[in-house]
């Protein structure tokens, strides 16, 4: 049980990839707040971190419901598509 003041995170619930604490689909929008503030000084690693989650979850949607699951472009939009990206300065151009 979480002491009083410290708030469960919001983190994945595995094999069904919904947030422990607000059910929504992980990473929820706290979830994904707490994790550019995480690695705001790295988002290749985020981007990295996010893949790997990605494929857990596709691995265990799949054998969840393998006839109705979630769409791979779901499953990127879901876990990928929101981070923000990095600025190219103008002499990546």
């Amino acid at each position: 049980m979480a002491g009083a003041g410290h708030p469960r995170p919001h983190l994945p619930l595995r094999p069904i990839w919904l947030c422990r604490r607000c059910a929504a689909p992980w990473p929820c929008a706290p979830a994904r707040l707490a994790l550019v503030a995480e690695y705001a000084h790295d988002r290749v690693a985020l981007s990295v971190y996010l893949c790997t989650m990605l494929h857990d979850a596709a691995g265990d949607l799949y054998r969840l419901n393998p006839h109705d699951g979630p769409a791979p472009a779901t499953l990127f939009r879901r876990f990928l598509a929101w981070v923000p990206r990095l600025r190219s300065g103008p002499d990546d151009r």
